[in-house]
């Protein structure tokens, strides 16, 4: 009967009671190297990439629910969506940080990577996709397919986060702490956050139905910028030059997966990835159970980049 109900409801509030807590940080980049977990290239380059899948990304997030915000009719709700724009602005801030004082300091050409994902999230996914208007009936049908691509993208990023927060190997194997960093306090963010993006897209007429064909569009999307823009910046390292890495090529694939289950700390497995999205297809998908907020708070609290900033303002 609870299920019913809650698959009834036409107007989802805040699943929430605690009030998330944007927050400022400062990164330092000048001692990071391009290998940031020690003798392992390939695992560096791959995490590098998301700085560069990320920024555009998450400024589209923010355009999208600040266009939607005076829709929302639920007040805790609306706090819920300002506090995780300014997350994902923060977010996106910082990763743009790597780009310009940690990747191109080092001669990494990322531009043709950061050109694609302005495309995706400029172009293609903008309000007027590739320059044409959308009709007035269609729009709200718009902007709710664009929220259910969030909704869906946020599951696989509270998956990575808890992924990053709990990682021990990296750290083990002396990984560079601005890096280490950088990636648990943005996967502390996304697990703080998990509950808002999915609540909104059902506050405002979200689908069951629709997380199957929005699970395997942002899945096959993901799966392969990630690989892509990983390939790119790798053919640019002496070490790849005679592999020539390329996402239509099995060797970085076949490579991704054994470095995966030789040791599952150093990077997730596809295949892994890809079945923790089913959780996200079952009708009573509640993404409060999936993950505990007072781990990524204890993080958040000591985050060096985060008291860093602190004692900036200070």
């Amino acid at each position: 009967m609870k299920l019913l109900q809650r698959l009834r409801k036409t107007k989802i509030s805040s699943s929430i009671q605690y009030r998330i807590q944007p927050r400022k940080v400062k990164f330092e980049w000048q001692n990071t190297p391009v290998d940031w977990v020690p003798e392992q290239p390939f695992v560096s380059y791959f995490i590098n990439e998301i700085n560069m899948i990320l920024p555009a990304g998450e400024f589209w997030f923010c355009r999208l629910y600040n266009k939607v915000l005076p829709q929302i009719q639920d007040e805790k709700l609306k706090q819920d969506v300002q506090a995780f724009i300014r997350q994902e602005a923060m977010h996106a801030q910082a990763h743009n940080s790597a780009n310009k004082e940690y990747l191109r300091e080092r001669q990494i050409d990322i531009q043709r990577n950061l050109d694609l994902m302005d495309f995706l999230f400029g172009k293609l996914l903008a309000d007027q996709p590739l320059g044409l208007n959308i009709p007035k009936p269609l729009e709200h049908q718009w902007d709710l397919f664009r929220l259910g691509i969030v909704a869906t993208v946020e599951h696989m990023t509270c998956v990575l986060g808890k992924y990053a927060l709990y990682n021990t190997e990296w750290q083990k194997r002396g990984a560079d702490p601005a890096m280490l960093d950088l990636v648990k306090w943005h996967g502390a963010e996304e697990i703080e956050h998990r509950t808002v993006a999915f609540d909104l897209y059902r506050h405002l007429g979200g689908g069951y139905l629709a997380r199957y064909y929005l699970s395997v569009v942002v899945i096959a999307a993901v799966l392969g910028l990630w690989v892509d823009g990983t390939a790119h910046i790798m053919q640019q390292d002496p070490r790849f030059k005679s592999i020539r890495p390329a996402i239509y090529k099995a060797w970085i694939w076949r490579e991704w997966y054994a470095i995966s289950q030789r040791n599952n700390g150093l990077l997730p497995n596809p295949l892994w990835l890809i079945s923790q999205q089913l959780g996200y297809l079952m009708p009573w998908y509640d993404p409060v159970h999936e993950a505990k907020t007072e781990d990524a708070i204890a993080y958040l609290n000591q985050s060096p980049a985060a008291l860093r900033a602190m004692l900036k303002v200070a």
